[in-house]
């Protein structure tokens, strides 16, 4: 991004509280619960993709079906645009800003990373480390770059939440290929990173939907080519459509529009940690919907998980008044 004197990429005249209204630090325009509530609201939508997958057709890898969730996000947000009081002008200014392609790049790399993690490392210490790691790199980043200062209320919810997360996946962690472990930590880098540049250009009053419109876009078009070595025929059958069409506008889409909604009012670390509601929502739904199975250790970590989220949940991150550099 550029220096704080460019100014924001903005819909100018959004009145308060609005889709694109500015905002900036943690004194934005909405109030912590609502902020908390919408990040928690974003996970939640994020974390219906591992059932909604669960119904593709037969052939559709992992790494297609996030690459085309990816772009049939993009694609609505950006159909979304004039809409919410946007303009598609600005996203040729977003395509010129570092910080969107910090979180293009994020969101592109982290589909092959984790997928990658997954084949080489196993499923559960995969998952484990690529959600359970992105607060912490997030609250580290977010300290370096935007200067918020990492509370002990955060480092506690964090601490819970992992737990929790680590007593869910217990019997099932297995570490295979130090490779995969590997994979796993940079893909959950990328998501730290992802929330942190999406905080900065929050911060500087970026339109809720232009932000990751634009952002998604060069996403795809970064992942394309990996995309495209694949076999793509499930995706145009009436099944495949329509998970894909879920999968884009549900859990990329309105899922992360909830989320930088609610970044506004939320720092990058906190933001993530309550991102976590995401493996929580996936583990109910798995059970629910499609009849997992869910030892009384799992059951114990989700109330551990569910008890850090509350406790990050119920109570503001310090104020804010610092200006993002990136």
């Amino acid at each position: 991004m550029s220096s704080a004197s460019s100014g924001p990429v903005t819909g100018r005249g959004s009145p308060p509280g609005s889709v694109g209204g500015p905002a900036s630090g943690v004194t934005a325009d909405l109030s912590w619960p609502r902020s908390a509530g919408l990040v928690l609201v974003g996970g939640a939508l994020l974390g219906s993709a591992g059932t909604a997958s669960a119904y593709a057709p037969a052939g559709a890898s992992p790494l297609t079906m996030g690459g085309l969730r990816l772009l049939t996000g993009a694609l609505a947000l950006a159909a979304a645009i004039p809409w919410v009081g946007g303009s598609w002008r600005n996203l040729a200014r977003l395509f010129r800003r570092r910080a969107v392609w910090v979180m293009a790049a994020g969101s592109a790399a982290f589909q092959p990373l984790f997928f990658g993690a997954i084949d080489r490392a196993g499923v559960a210490i995969s998952t484990l480390l690529a959600v359970g790691a992105v607060p912490v790199f997030a609250g580290l980043v977010g300290w370096v770059v935007l200067s918020h200062r990492p509370t002990r209320r955060w480092v506690t919810a964090t601490t819970i939440a992992v737990a929790g997360l680590a007593l869910r996946s217990w019997g099932e962690l297995r570490v295979g290929d130090p490779v995969g472990v590997v994979m796993a930590l940079a893909a959950a880098f990328s998501v730290g990173c992802y929330v942190v540049a999406t905080k900065a250009e929050v911060d500087r009053g970026a339109h809720a939907v232009e932000l990751p419109a634009a952002a998604y876009l060069l996403g795809a078009a970064l992942l394309s080519p990996l995309v495209l070595s694949q076999p793509l025929g499930w995706a145009v059958t009436p099944r495949g459509a329509a998970v894909t069409v879920y999968l884009g506008i549900m859990t990329m889409a309105l899922g992360n529009l909830c989320a930088i909604r609610g970044m506004r009012g939320v720092p990058p670390g906190p933001a993530s940690t309550l991102l976590l509601s995401d493996p929580l929502v996936a583990t109910v739904l798995g059970v629910v919907v499609l009849d997992e199975g869910l030892p009384l250790s799992g059951a114990v970590g989700l109330l551990v998980v569910l008890t850090g989220l509350a406790l990050q949940a119920g109570f503001p991150a310090r104020r804010s008044h610092s200006i993002p550099t990136m």
